[in-house]
């Protein structure tokens, strides 16, 4: 058998070690036994690196900074001799850890689920056939294709190739590609920007040399705007529980009362205060919003990314493929210099290759099939052929006829044609029938033809037609509702993307990329910011733009499907692969969509904007319930030397309440009309001023049961507890609408949840529970004051709402 090449017939007989010997030997240079151990060494790397995860992960939970505090305070209980707290905390940490534990590894397998549907493909032989498959599924030995903008899914060594470039900056940080030649290793990681390649598989997996390097190279990125608020709030929350149950603490000393106890009180309310479930309830949000962004046909890549979809104000939209159905077709032919519409047409199909499944391509050898051109085609005998290169705007295929003269067929943008012919009086005429096919909204394709020695000559023009999406127009009003600016960006004629835009709605004011690109900052910014769409745009130019819109603090989303449009994705806020985009481009976007259309991206916008008004919501909630409990409970300690509430109570609404709010990520909310951004000082404020109202309805309570219904401390403590409780979750409803609680009907889980801890809660009070009991006479009169106050709370908000907008 030969050693170069391992078919799935001969694998299935030999033995794993047999297959290594016949491949590794005679590819690598490794023995045998090297390649095995290596394989072994692999294998349990990985197996360990999982196991090792999961426990950092789960320990995480355990020794983390918030359950540390818990565990000092479950110490304490025990120094002190207070059982019932004892085992309480006890319950509370593992729960604590249970729940984000569980609720963030379920968000995990949740994104990991979505990013299979991302899996990169690669074409190999096996059996003599060239088949696409998983890159997991690559081995050592195989056979694999590559063109141009695909992503390498091993090390390849090259045996044939075109003229190939590399881009190797993920693995070395090196911008410029990197020529490679016959014999030259491909590494794993890298993008082919030019040419095509056919190579032999080396090393697959932690193998290849960026499986070695992965480590090494992970560029620091900035944090995300999630990220940031995140770290907002917790710093907020956490200074504010400190400054407070410092002074408790303080004050207690003063009386001095009983340390032990004081310090383990402290520690609870602090626990109970600082928002350990921020983050999980984030994340847990953030994985549902992604999976139902999956089913509108956006597959996201990085979850932070939802957040900056909701936040874009400009769209930069390819035209093709996005605004119009990339369904070219041939709609008209000239030729020139003597040349028949027949004659450009079977140029063109030379110029052409099926198995790229490139759109024009498709179009011109569709054409072409109907007039049965290609019989005419087997009279000639292919030398080389050399896809389109985007950079250079044409491709180009030799051949050789049947008396060995070379024939040389380009096929390209007319200017790229056009440059080719030293002399052509035919130049302007032909730039005329470019201009008025624009008018139209056909794209014109040039041909042109070398025969031996002889110059090159026009064959003539091809005018192919791409028609808008019958939904673009009303997408992109949909989009201009939403406070979304849509640009169109396209490599076409200016007359195109005028004529297109004019089709779907959008402005004309359609400028050329070389119009701005050597003007003042100032000057490129105005006409950016000003503009309708971009034509004849250049990959660098999409950066450009993004970089200086970006500069005047805009948030943006871009589209793209190339090679070339992979820096302008990263660049991007919400980089998007349209479908059928380039492993390149799928390889650094945020999203890639699975569906055609500007409608799949506005609806998923739409749909990113729900995500984040429920994380908003949350915060808004988090950050009012934290203030009511601390500013009541430190208050009524300072001021009245009271306890209201026990470390029991503390605990008990603490477990309640995570319990319950993880399901606000499946909440039902409505989309905001202009673009989400978190706004710190709208989000504080309306927080704040539902936790006060908090304050004032729980002294309330606190004075009815002392002063009016005469309670024991004990049954005291409960009764508040049960109020605290109650108007905790009912302050949910009022947190989550800017109008009033009904104008948005809560989801049936969420209602569910809530109405259930409350149920447990009642019970609890009732019948004394782990608390003093209360009988259901009083626990009545805590639902009457608990939904009077939730009542109050929800008017005084709306009223907020319309004095803060009004005057922000």
């Amino acid at each position: 058998m030969d050693n170069s090449v391992l078919t799935t017939s001969d694998a299935k007989n030999l033995s794993l070690e047999e297959i290594f010997q016949k491949i590794f030997s005679s590819k690598t240079g490794l023995s045998s036994e090297d390649a095995k151990k290596r394989l072994e060494q692999f294998g349990k790397n990985e197996i360990v690196e999982k196991k090792s995860n999961l426990f950092l992960k789960f320990g995480f939970y355990f020794w983390g900074p918030i359950p540390w505090m818990i565990e000092i305070a479950l110490i304490l209980s025990a120094l002190v001799s207070q059982w019932d707290d004892f085992w309480i905390i006890l319950a509370l940490l593992f729960l604590n850890v249970g729940v984000s534990f569980w609720e963030e590894r379920k968000a995990d397998h949740a994104i990991e689920a979505l990013k299979q549907r991302l899996v990169q493909k690669a074409m190999v032989l096996r059996d003599n056939n060239w088949i696409s498959v998983d890159s997991k599924e690559l081995v050592p030995g195989d056979i694999a294709r590559l063109r141009i903008g695909n992503f390498v899914p091993a090390d390849v060594k090259i045996i044939e190739e075109d003229y190939v470039l590399a881009d190797e900056s993920s693995l070395t940080g090196e911008s410029l590609p990197v020529e490679k030649h016959v014999s030259d290793i491909i590494f794993e990681g890298s993008i082919v920007n030019h040419g095509e390649l056919t190579g032999i598989i080396v090393s697959t997996g932690m193998n290849t040399f960026f499986g070695h390097t992965a480590k090494l190279i992970q560029a620091a990125k900035a944090p995300s705007h999630l990220q940031e608020a995140i770290v907002k709030i917790g710093n907020f929350l956490t200074i504010f529980a400190l400054v407070l149950v410092a002074i408790v603490f303080l004050v207690s000393l003063f009386r001095h009362e009983n340390i032990l106890e004081i310090l383990q009180f402290s520690l609870i309310l602090v626990v109970a205060s600082i928002p350990v479930a921020l983050p999980a309830v984030l994340s847990v949000t953030l994985a549902v919003g992604a999976i139902a962004l999956a089913k509108k046909g956006a597959i996201v890549s990085k979850l932070a990314a939802i957040e900056e979809l909701a936040g874009i104000d400009i769209l930069c939209s390819d035209k093709t493929g996005t605004i119009t159905k990339n369904q070219l077709s041939v709609a008209e032919i000239i030729g020139f210099n003597g040349f028949s519409e027949k004659d450009v047409l079977f140029s063109g199909v030379l110029a052409s290759k099926k198995e790229d499944n490139d759109p024009i391509d498709n179009a011109i050898i569709e054409k072409a099939e109907r007039e049965n051109i290609f019989l005419e085609t087997s009279k000639l005998k292919l030398v080389e052929f050399r896809s389109f290169d985007p950079i250079t705007k044409k491709s180009e295929a030799i051949f050789e006829d049947n008396k060995g003269k070379k024939i040389i067929i380009a096929k390209g943008a007319p200017q790229s044609i056009l440059a080719l012919v030293q002399e052509n009086k035919n130049n302007n005429k032909i730039m005329n029938f470019v201009e008025e096919f624009a008018k139209k909204g056909y794209r014109a394709l040039g041909v042109a033809k070398k025969s031996g020695k002889s110059n090159w000559e026009i064959c003539g023009l091809i005018a192919l037609y791409d028609p808008p999406r019958i939904d673009s127009k009303e997408t992109i009003q949909t989009a201009q509702s939403m406070g979304i600016n849509v640009k169109m960006i396209t490599g076409d004629h200016i007359a195109i993307a005028k004529e297109t835009a004019k089709q779907v709605g959008l402005g004309t004011n359609i400028v050329q990329a070389s119009s701005f690109i050597n003007l003042s900052e100032s000057e490129k910014t105005e006409i950016i910011e000003n503009s309708d769409g971009f034509a004849e745009v250049y990959p660098e130019n999409k950066f450009q733009i993004v970089e200086i819109l970006q500069a005047k603090n805009h948030i943006i989303g871009m589209t793209g499907d190339g090679v070339n449009d992979a820096p302008a994705l990263r660049k991007a806020d919400a980089g998007i692969a349209v479908i059928n985009a380039t492993d390149a481009a799928k390889s650094v976007a945020d999203i890639v969509f699975a569906q055609q259309g500007l409608s799949t991206i506005i609806d998923s916008i739409k749909e990113s904007r729900k995500i984040f008004q429920r994380m908003t919501n949350y915060a808004i909630y988090r950050i009012a319930e934290t203030i009511r409990i601390l500013i009541f409970v430190s208050l009524s300690i300072i001021v009245f030397n009271f306890y209201p509430v026990s470390a029991v109570i503390i605990v008990l609404l603490a477990i309640l309440n995570d319990v319950s709010i993880m399901t606000i990520a499946y909440d039902n909310v409505k989309y905001s009309d202009k673009p989400e951004r978190w706004n710190m000082q709208s989000l504080l404020g309306v927080a704040t001023f539902l936790g006060i109202i908090g304050v004032f309805t729980s002294f309330t309570v606190l004075y009815i049961g002392l002063e009016i219904l005469k309670l024991p401390l004990a049954t005291l403590q409960t009764f508040i507890y049960l109020k605290l409780s109650i108007a905790g979750h009912f302050l949910i409803f009022a947190a989550r609408t800017k109008k009033g609680f009904w104008t948005v009907k809560p989801s049936k889980i969420l209602l569910a949840a809530v109405l259930g801890t409350q149920t447990i809660a009642t019970i609890i009070a009732v019948y004394g529970i782990l608390l003093a009991p209360i009988g259901w006479n009083l626990a009545a009169i805590v639902w009457a004051l608990a939904i009077s106050s939730f009542l109050i709370t929800d008017f005084l908000k709306t009223r907020f709402y319309k004095i803060f907008e009004q005057n922000p």
